[in-house]
């Protein structure tokens, strides 16, 4: 329920702090007192579109801060939690600040949030009905779900919903092999042509690089070959430097008196290891005789590769995986028919299945319609609506406009003329009548609705009487149960509320602002033999708002 709400600098507002209790709040005041201006002060915290003008004159801002206290399975922490905005309590706090430029932010327990986010938690909150409100009951896109609520069918629409995903899967299933076949169909030719290609051609994983690094040496092995040669003949053969060094240190070391032994011997070691170098030079120099056309067989099969690479846009490494695919692809189109059959006949029992269940579900809704029908018409002659029928339309979709809701477009609809045609609320009934509608079907439906604060302006306009006691009799069933706040003019409404708040204007100096006072008991009697007897207030008027009020 709506707890707290703090306006700052909002039109006529300066400041102002008001605490809610769930029952039935009622606010009263005169004509241009600025009840409209608390509406759209909450208004602005629950997300409605903002305007500069409602920041007040001589301000830079306006500032709107709403707080609710909600049971911990309220949908609204679905939507936050998806949002991924954190909630430690059952306190949620929507913040908006407005500036003077028309430019505004919003917060959701001191968290930045978009205006659109802020809009949709504000409609899983508050729903205000009123002569002019185009959300609530007054949008259409809502009343398919809310006939769904009411029979109960939320399981059975959540059903159809999924086969209707199933059955749009297996479409998209059919559609896209028939594209695949048709294509296929049409590079058929193509297709035999590059699988016999590339099947003579027998690409192997890895088989490039392969040939690439064979062929790199044999580019180069007649080079190599020159150099291990030469290298050999430098490392063996009684002249070469190492042995002719040996041959003098072994010479002069007897005259050295063993000052050269440790040389000699290292020397030695090293003419040794020269020698079985040069050996293992001679055997890796006839291990590297070439086969004289080795290269040119190479430069071929190196070369194919990379071309048909080129040809299939692919590298040579894929063509293994290229050749499976356009085998399989063949493969599909010598048995594409069937499993194309196969699809048609997944299809068309999807499409049964779902077909079925929104019959069915359909069926459900025109019991439910005549339920709903049956509830409401009975709420409407209490409030001199008598005249008036409403009437639930279930129309049926073209297939090509069928849902996840199923084959119905459904939409409430009144006929306040005997023998006219029901036609959509806004357009039939008038300010009054649409208020008094709204609260029939309100009544009705009350118990299904996620929402706990309901805010109604001015629903007992143009009427007085057995009326107006009609109208607030429903506004406190309304209450029993979730917070319900109205606007009213009536004092048999006022009669009727658990809390009251006066709205008035003060006067000082040049100054004019506008003040919320919730009234005691005694208060209470004074405002309602006003609303009763006008600018003075009589004893009469004291002893007939006490009886009004010991009435409710």
């Amino acid at each position: 329920m709506l707890a707290s709400l703090s306006i700052r600098d909002v039109v006529l507002i300066d400041r102002l702090q008001l605490a809610f209790d769930r029952d039935l709040g009622v606010l009263t005041g005169e004509t241009g007192a600025g009840k409209s201006i608390l509406l759209d002060a909450l208004g602005l915290a629950l997300g409605e579109r903002a305007e500069a003008g409602l920041v007040r004159q001589g301000t830079d801002k306006a500032q709107v801060t709403a707080a609710f206290e909600l049971e911990p399975r309220h949908p609204a922490f679905t939507l936050l939690a998806d949002n991924e905005i954190d909630v430690e309590e059952d306190l949620l706090v929507l913040r908006r600040v407005l500036g003077s430029d028309g430019r505004s932010r919003a917060y959701i327990n001191d968290q930045a949030v978009s205006i659109g986010l802020l809009r949709k938690l504000g409609d899983l909150l508050v729903e205000v009905q009123g002569q002019f409100a185009q959300r609530g009951l007054m949008d259409p896109k809502t009343h398919l779900m809310l006939l769904d609520a009411y029979g109960g069918l939320e399981t059975e629409a959540a059903e159809l919903a999924r086969l209707h995903g199933a059955w749009r899967g297996a479409v998209k299933a059919q559609a896209d092999a028939e594209a695949a076949f048709a294509q296929a169909r049409t590079d058929e030719a193509f297709l035999r042509h590059a699988v016999e290609e590339l099947s003579q051609l027998a690409a192997q994983p890895g088989e490039e690089e392969k040939l690439g690094e064979e062929r790199s040496f044999l580019m180069n092995a007649e080079k190599l070959v020159t150099a291990i040669n030469a290298s050999g003949e430098e490392l063996s053969g009684g002249e070469s430097a190492l042995a002719r060094a040996l041959r003098q240190l072994e010479e002069a070391a007897p005259k050295a008196g063993g000052r050269l032994d440790s040389i000699v011997a290292a020397v030695e070691r090293a003419v040794a290891e020269a020698g079985e170098a040069a050996a293992d030079l001679a055997s890796v120099s006839a291990g590297l005789e070439v086969e004289p056309d080795r290269l040119q067989e190479i430069d071929e099969r190196f070369f194919a590769l990379k071309d048909a690479a080129r040809k299939h846009g692919c590298e040579a490494e894929d063509l293994p995986d290229l050749l499976t695919r356009m085998e399989e692809q063949l493969a599909g189109i010598e048995t594409g028919g069937e499993r194309l059959n196969e699809l048609a006949q997944a299809q068309r029992a999807a499409r049964g299945a779902y077909a079925a269940a929104a019959e069915a579900l359909s069926a459900a809704r025109q019991r439910a319609a005549a339920k709903l029908d049956k509830a409401v018409n009975a709420e409407l002659p209490p409030l001199k609506l008598e005249k008036a029928r409403f009437a639930t339309e279930i129309a049926p979709l073209d297939e090509d406009t069928w849902g996840r809701h199923g084959k119905d477009a459904v939409s409430f609809r009144i006929a306040t003329n005997p023998g006219a045609l029901p036609g959509p609320l806004a357009r039939i009934a008038s300010g009054g009548e649409l208020s008094r509608i709204l609260l029939a079907l309100k009544v009705v439906l009350a118990e299904i609705s996620p929402i706990v604060t309901l805010v109604f302006d001015e629903v007992d306009s143009g009427i007085g009487g057995a009326t107006a006691a009609a109208v607030g009799e429903r506004l406190a069933r309304l209450a029993d149960g979730r917070q319900v706040l109205v606007v009213t003019h009536s004092p048999q409404v006022a009669a009727r509320g658990a809390t009251h708040y006066l709205v008035r204007k003060d006067s000082r100096g040049k100054q004019t602002t506008t003040g919320v006072a919730q009234l005691d008991g005694g208060q209470r009697r004074e405002e309602v033999a006003r609303m009763l007897s006008g600018a003075t207030v009589t004893d009469e008027a004291r002893a007939a708002a006490e009886k009004l009020m010991g009435a409710a």
